[in-house]
């Protein structure tokens, strides 16, 4: 599975990329130290914390919206989604091939199919930071509705003041979606 052009890659996508970069490595060097506790620990870990729970969600506006930017989307979904069946393969073979099997693929089975390994040019750090410091306010903006017993349901407007306002002004959309905004400033 290709990833879309870097050009083409919104801040999430380079985000879920370089973490997948990185778990590809850390992953790939516990396997080889025999630690599989240690590498599935990993995996369960970014399929749930940060696949799951952070990059589909955020997907899901794009995907939405329809166009290129959805189709940009889905293939970073594809690929991610992918790339983590081979690393949890050996872990758990049977389901593994036949949920690749149901995805787009390049070769007969996943057994056989190219490891993923770490590449310096998918390292993006600068948005892994970027998408820290949203992800960051979004769970304190969750974690003070809790506190104060506001429905999810009912809608509030968010002013986050802060030294990054480019990367609060690229993440109004999360905000909306995942911190239940009206409006974020």
């Amino acid at each position: 599975v290709e990833l879309p052009d870097i050009s083409e890659l919104k801040c999430e996508d380079k985000w879920i990329i370089s973490s997948f970069n990185t778990l590809a490595k850390e992953v790939t060097e516990n396997l080889d130290k025999f630690e599989l506790g240690v590498a599935v620990s990993k995996l369960y870990d970014f399929i749930w914390d940060i696949f799951c729970d952070w990059y589909i969600e955020l997907a899901k506006i794009r995907l939405q919206k329809g166009g290129d930017e959805a189709a940009t989307a889905r293939a970073v979904l594809v690929y991610v989604m992918s790339e983590t069946l081979k690393l949890l393969h050996p872990f758990m073979p049977f389901i593994t091939e036949e949920i690749w099997q149901t995805l787009p693929h390049e070769g007969e089975s996943i057994m056989v199919s190219k490891w993923p390994e770490f590449t310096d040019k998918l390292v993006f750090a600068d948005e892994e930071a970027e998408m820290e410091r949203i992800m960051t306010a979004i769970k304190a903006v969750r974690n003070r509705r809790a506190e104060m017993n506001v429905a999810p349901s009912k809608k509030a407007e968010v002013y986050v003041a802060t030294s990054y306002k480019d990367t609060f002004t690229t993440g109004v959309e999360f905000f909306k979606r995942l911190a239940s905004a009206s409006d974020v400033q």
